[in-house]
């Protein structure tokens, strides 16, 4: 979807260097190194004795998706190849070797115990979640395509006027509530574009570039915490909370909104002053000069109205019956039958993100499936556990990998964990707000990573203007990060307690 958006040249640069870097000699032998270590630890797992994993009623399908949990998990960890390539790796093995559709020599179900359903584990890529993110991508496409995005950001940046710092708060707030709806790595690649002219007005030995190239993947980053489609790591939660199989919460689009987006508002202005502090500008005035027109014909007022309506549908989810999940096929639906979309704009999703959640999804359905997640449970005495320390444990795991590794990946590893050991620790967590705290204070964390370039896309968009160092995305990205969490979880933990979840 990217090559639809302003700033494209910024995505492609940014895949090439990755390319490069992945295929140099030096690289190919660390890659061939970690994939070996890989290789050892999941065949080691598959093959060790049962007795010696202390998991009672083990099952070899079992012990085979515990050595394909840890595959996955060194493959994000090392990232020996893409994201989205380890989790077909993950599909692949659990329908060879763990479903009713597998090498027949190897899943005779007498033998190795329970096996998983192969329409099942092939039924996690058309997920109901993954409805939410095609509604998501069809959405920021189809503003794209009609320039509504551009004209957007003209009209609502012309508010903030030209002194310098309102600017920035503008750039902020506009880049934040962008991401919320668009893919935070578009969202950047276009804002930063729309700051080149800025960068040229602004004097080189000043900071104030410092801050306003800073300024785009901290509001990304943030910006995505306030919807549910704002970024994998929510997306994930959300199934997790709802699965009518597991918590099934009923947490609606318009009730997540409702805590989170005030909480993105807040920690955007928080970011602001902070931004201000450390890089401030020398040049009091800056003219804004954003290109880019809005098509003024009949498929721009269908998107526009259609978004309008998506949006008061996703927010009225309790009153009108219908969830976020079939409302966000609806545009698509719209986009379609009027000609908004083609057959070259469907080739835009990003499939990379949906093949990345789905695989996340297969491990979560055949830990619970195959009845290893219950298993651990009852052998594991996680009822005795503190719920205070899983809360902390849980945030601090998912800050620390997601400030190197995929966010999405990160949560895709967690969440499926958390929601089993929660499940088991029944009434014990309510002193800090049940479940819904434990998982949304990890989607708060993946979101909250943002220390490093490689952190998250936004993150090495701005590293690649050269305006960056990294020491200065070090600390925005630390002090941000630590309010961000610290309010974050201050507020599911008041939502939990007083029953909003």
């Amino acid at each position: 979807m990217f090559n639809n958006y302003q700033g494209f040249h910024l995505v492609e640069a940014l895949h090439a260097a990755s390319h490069a870097k992945f295929f140099h000699p030096t690289q190919m032998v660390r890659n061939w190194t970690k994939l070996a270590l890989v290789a050892i630890v999941t065949l080691t797992l598959w093959n060790m004795p049962i007795d010696w994993f202390g998991i009672q009623n083990l099952t070899i399908v079992q012990q085979r998706i515990i050595a394909i949990f840890a595959f996955a998990t060194l493959m994000w960890i090392f990232e020996v190849v893409a994201s989205w390539a380890t989790s077909v790796g993950i599909i692949v093995l659990m329908l060879l070797f763990t479903s009713d559709s597998g090498i027949a020599p190897m899943v005779v179900e007498d033998e190795v115990g329970k096996l998983l359903s192969y329409k099942a584990v092939m039924a996690t890529f058309a997920d109901p979640v993954i409805m939410l993110f095609i509604g998501g991508f069809i959405l920021a496409i189809a503003a794209t395509k009609t320039g509504l995005d551009a004209q957007l950001a003209k009209v609502l940046l012309k508010p903030f006027g030209t002194r310098s710092e309102m600017v920035l708060l503008g750039f902020l707030l506009i880049t934040g509530l962008f991401s919320m709806f668009v893919s935070n790595t578009a969202t950047a690649a276009m804002m930063l574009t729309f700051l080149t002219p800025v960068f040229r007005q602004l004097p080189p030995e000043g900071k104030g570039r410092i801050s306003m190239a800073l300024a785009i993947p901290v509001a990304a980053n943030l910006g995505g915490m306030g919807t549910p489609i704002g970024t994998p790591p929510n997306t994930i939660a959300l199934k997790y909370l709802n699965d009518p199989e597991g918590l099934n919460l009923g947490l609606g689009f318009g009730q997540w909104m409702m805590f989170m987006f005030p909480l993105v508002i807040v920690l955007l202005f928080i970011s602001w002053r902070i931004l201000l502090k450390m890089f401030p500008f020398t040049q009091k005035t800056i003219e804004l000069h954003i290109d880019g027109e809005m098509k003024k014909d009949a498929h721009t007022y269908i998107v526009i109205a259609t978004f309008f309506v998506t949006v008061l549908l996703w927010l009225l989810d309790t009153v009108t019956g219908i969830n976020s999940y079939t409302v966000a096929l609806i545009p698509f639906c719209v986009f379609a039958l009027t000609g908004v979309i083609d057959r070259r704009d469907l080739e835009q999703i990003n499939w990379s993100v949906i093949w990345m959640v789905a695989g996340g999804f297969a491990l979560g359905y055949g830990l619970n499936a195959s009845g290893l997640a219950a298993n651990a449970v009852e052998s594991i005495p996680f009822g005795e556990f503190s719920p205070l320390l899983i809360l902390v444990l849980g945030g601090l795991i998912c800050y620390g990998l997601s400030n190197f590794i995929s966010n999405s990946a990160t949560a895709a590893l967690l969440m499926p964990i958390l929601a089993f050991v929660c499940g088991a620790m029944g009434d014990k967590l309510a002193p800090i707000g049940g479940t819904p705290t434990v998982l949304i204070g990890v989607a708060i964390a993946a979101s909250s990573a943002m220390v490093l370039p490689i952190s998250t896309p936004p993150n090495a968009l701005a590293f690649a203007t050269n305006l960056v160092k990294q020491k200065d995305m070090a600390k925005i990205g630390l002090i941000v990060g630590i309010i961000s969490m610290l309010l974050g979880y201050g507020l599911v933990y008041l939502m939990g307690t007083l029953h909003f979840l």
